[in-house]
């Protein structure tokens, strides 16, 4: 399967973004690779490994009531495993980074590019929605809209002073 050019660029500029990344991943739910940036890793054996992680991960979320699965963190001895949910339960991005990465970095890096992932595999996975037809017009009173207006906050009084005490 040839990788989607808008996906593996999505992965390029990640990687650009992220020095400490050293590979990245867009999977199917199901193993199969839409996009990759490996270098070093077998890509289709990190496919396999990243859609059963994602699978068991998604269960425990459920099984423990946390909701929907939308991220999982794998840290070992060298570096770090980050999988992320892209899409609506259709896409899995997997990133690894070295032990020296900024984790709050990876993460923010991760859910940004997770979502733009799945803006590019939703937009090509869900069908176009056929064009409603227009209702006829019904000859109804209308009602008079009155614009809503706020009325202005009272201006927030505070002592210089605002500690309390008791005297005994």
């Amino acid at each position: 399967m040839a990788a989607d050019p808008d996906i593996l660029d999505e992965l390029r500029r990640l990687r650009a973004r992220v020095p400490q990344l050293t590979g990245a991943l867009t999977t199917g739910v199901d193993g199969a690779i839409l996009a990759q940036d490996t270098p070093g890793v077998d890509p289709q054996a990190m496919a396999t490994l990243a859609a059963t992680a994602h699978g068991s991960a998604a269960k425990l979320a459920d099984a423990t009531g946390q909701g929907e699965f939308r991220e999982l963190l794998v840290r070992g001895m060298y570096g770090y495993v980050a999988t992320f949910a892209a899409g609506s339960s259709t896409a899995v991005l997997t990133l690894l980074a070295q032990d020296r990465v900024n984790l709050g970095r990876l993460l923010l890096e991760g859910r940004r590019a997770s979502a733009r992932i799945a803006e590019l595999v939703d937009s090509r996975t869900t069908p176009a929605k056929p064009a409603r037809a227009a209702k006829p017009e019904t000859k109804t009173a209308a009602k008079p809209t009155t614009a809503r207006t706020r009325t202005p906050r009272a201006p927030r009084t505070t002592n210089t002073n605002a500690r309390t005490t008791t005297e005994s």
